[in-house]
């Protein structure tokens, strides 16, 4: 028996609240900002969890699709592991697979529900779905169009589904019965109701503040039932999204066009900008976030933190255009409240490449740690614009506890910095780009002729031995020309791809674009 399990039959030996801890997570949703980038927003609470719930939606031992059976077989092995460990610390854990109360009329739990009085003070229309929060999310609406049902099975297997299906008397449209018998019920403690009314009085017979929504299918159930998302949410339920235990009915050949699993990050950020936070369930159980075994996307990091070209805005809409169909993409933004702290950073040990627009940032020491430890594995590094001078400071020393890295530029881009021409003269306002002679394929579709760009000329030469100019630069004729993008295989050994273009203007240039894209494809030696 491996260590995991033995945890797990401690837990359950264990009577519930006997070593009962308060549950610390870190609330995170998404607001627009100023300029119109969607950015993240973190708050830490401490949760007492005698006043915490989780409810577990329609995590049925059968659906109508295929791969959305396998995926919740997959997933039903952790969240059973993450329920153990709620329960253990006190919460209550509400079972609710819809359509399924028939298979448990003679359960405990299910007595437990229905012996519930009903709540004196129901909120309007909490017996009902709840299609959309408010009007500012209906005007929205979903960032994946599930119009055709979400179905994404191989349709030759799809057919033989059904067909195993009614074989054994289910009927292939709707065939669960019960909950998957992976995830306990705790026939002393728990819940099991599918019914709003029932759900809101457990919750207020038990003053439960807190609620945790894990299951299925997040852009249907999960959001819309009667104990979902937005009916915790608009009544007043302090309600979160355990973000990485749940699922989407999401067909890739629908659109925007991009990977099952980058669908369900599409919605997961539309939760979190217009219905609830979110977290992730190793604040719970100390455990790594759950993944599926099939998304076997790359793990894209993009560092952003800089002020001077709204890559927090240009950046996401760039990604989704071009990398959601291959890849998973996570945004680490610095901090509201302090532009030298990066929260989530921790995430680029488990990242393929990390993608850097930032500028003269002094990391914690912990922090930049974070990032040389990913470069000193091998692994492929993209700059743009100001990750030249990344985390250099043009004078001066760094708070304590803070370091820079003023070699990243040379050591891992291939570049030398020396700050940029200006641009300032009104016959000088223009960088004019065009590609070298080199047969690279990232500058394929770059034109023949110069392209004109706004961004300012960057000092950048002579570049370090082993750099591969690809774009060159000038301002006038009387300036020197500068390299403007290069590739380089960088002191870890993994590839880098560097570029001083970045400017908003650029994001608008389909050529800026491809190249980028090419670039990240050929760092990963995807392409």
């Amino acid at each position: 028996m491996n260590r995991w399990m033995l945890m797990l039959v401690g837990i359950m030996a264990v009577s519930p609240i006997a070593n009962a801890q308060d549950l610390h997570v870190t609330l995170k949703i998404r607001y627009a900002a100023d300029n119109g980038a969607v950015l993240p927003r973190y708050t830490s609470q401490q949760w007492k969890p005698q006043e915490t719930a989780v409810i577990i939606c329609d995590m049925w031992d059968a659906h109508h699709c295929l791969n959305a059976t396998r995926r919740v077989k997959e997933l039903a092995v952790r969240m059973n592991e993450f329920v153990e460990f709620a329960r253990q610390q006190g919460a209550t854990i509400i079972h609710a697979p819809s359509s399924c109360m028939d298979f448990y009329q003679d359960h405990p739990a299910r007595k437990r529900a229905l012996a519930v009085p009903t709540s004196p003070q129901l909120p309007e229309q909490i017996e009902s779905w709840c299609h959309w929060k408010n009007d500012a999310e209906e005007q929205i609406g979903y960032p994946i169009d599930h119009s055709d049902g979400g179905e994404d099975d191989d349709l030759e297997e799809h057919a033989r589904w059904h067909q195993q299906l009614a074989a054994i008397g289910r009927n292939p449209k709707a065939p669960w019965i019960r909950q998957i018998d992976l995830i306990r019920i705790d026939q002393q403690n728990d819940y099991i109701t599918d019914d709003g009314v029932q759900n809101w009085s457990i919750l207020e017979s038990k003053s439960i503040k807190n609620v945790l929504l894990v299951g299925v299918h997040l852009n249907m159930c999960v959001l819309g039932r009667p104990f979902g998302l937005r009916q915790m949410s608009r009544h007043g339920k302090n309600v979160a999204l355990v973000k990485d235990l749940t699922d989407t009915m999401y067909n890739p050949k629908m659109p925007p066009f991009v990977n099952h699993f980058s669908g369900t990050d599409l919605v997961i950020e539309h939760v979190q900008q217009h219905v609830c936070p979110t977290i992730t369930s190793d604040q719970i159980t100390g455990q790594p976030p759950f993944r599926f075994r099939t998304d076997r996307r790359p793990h894209i990091v993009m560092l952003v933190g800089e002020r001077e070209y709204d890559t927090n805005r240009s950046l996401p809409r760039f990604a989704k255009q071009h990398l959601y169909r291959d890849y998973k993409v996570t945004f680490v933004h610095a901090a509201e409240d302090d532009p030298h702290a990066f929260p989530e950073i921790e995430l680029l040990d488990s990242a393929d490449l990390l993608l850097i627009s930032v500028r003269r940032r002094t990391l914690s020491d912990n922090q930049l740690n974070i990032v040389k430890r990913f470069v000193g594995q091998g692994k492929p590094v993209v700059g743009i614009r100001t990750a030249s001078h990344a985390f250099a400071l043009r004078d001066g020393q760094p708070q304590a506890g803070h370091a820079v890295w003023p070699e990243f530029d040379s050591q891992i881009l291939g570049g030398n910095y020396q700050g940029h021409h200006g641009n300032k003269e009104d016959a000088d306002e223009k960088t004019y780009v065009w590609k070298t002679d080199s047969d690279s394929p990232l500058i394929a579709d770059w034109p023949a002729d110069e392209k004109v760009t706004t961004s300012w000329l960057y000092k950048t030469s002579p570049l370090k031995p082993g750099a591969e100019v690809l774009l060159m630069g000038r301002v006038s004729e009387r300036m020197p020309h500068e390299p403007v993008a290069w590739t380089f295989i960088h002191t870890g050994g993994g590839r880098s791809f560097y570029t001083s273009l970045g400017h908003p203007d650029d994001f608008a240039n389909e050529a800026f674009q491809e190249m980028l894209s090419k670039a990240i494809y050929w760092a990963l030696k995807t392409n």
